[in-house]
């Protein structure tokens, strides 16, 4: 039997202040690759938007750490909002 849920992807540019996701894709070329790994962008590896105020920089925490991020980094980062207390990590 097929789980009934439907995984929605978005980027994370379009994920709200206050929601939670999960990181799917890191769609960027080994720069942008290289600068978010270390910070803890790693496939499964769930986030909170704390600030996105539709231009500019986004403001996330993950893995317990703020990080700023500009919109053409978070258009290159594929999520899963995260719905209910799905906080396992």
């Amino acid at each position: 039997m097929k789980d009934a849920r439907v995984q929605t992807r978005l980027k994370l540019s379009a994920v709200h202040g206050g929601e939670s996701a999960r990181v799917r894709q890191l769609e960027g070329g080994q720069a942008l690759l290289s600068r978010l790994v270390p910070l803890g962008f790693t496939l499964g590896a769930r986030l909170r938007v704390v600030q996105n105020p539709g231009r500019g920089p986004l403001l996330v925490t993950i893995r317990d750490t703020r990080i700023a991020l500009g919109r053409g980094e978070a258009d290159k980062i594929v999520v899963e909002p995260l719905v209910g207390g799905d906080d396992d990590n």
